[in-house]
């Protein structure tokens, strides 16, 4: 099966909404979840720089992809803001 064989089978997946995070973190909710996400990528990509390579740029752009979707869900709850001029 190529990428051209998985990118519709993706498509046609429905997006349940849900984050997965590979650790815990401290029990702020969605901006926690947020931070401890764009800090794995943050380390992701200082270990992409320093050994450059297939495996660590895959690794950085999946964790690069968790955080994006951490923010992405973390605006989605956000309270809207009214601005009164």
């Amino acid at each position: 099966m190529t990428t051209k064989d998985i990118y519709p089978l993706l498509d046609d997946l429905a997006d349940t909404r849900e984050i997965v995070i590979r650790r815990v973190v401290d029990g702020d909710g969605l901006p926690g979840v947020w931070r401890t996400a764009a800090q794995d990528a943050r380390l992701a990509y200082a270990d992409w720089c320093a050994m450059p390579g297939a495996r660590t740029r895959a690794v950085y752009l999946a964790a690069e992809d968790q955080a994006d979707a951490a923010l992405e869900s973390l605006h989605a709850h956000a309270e809207p803001r009214v601005l009164v001029a």
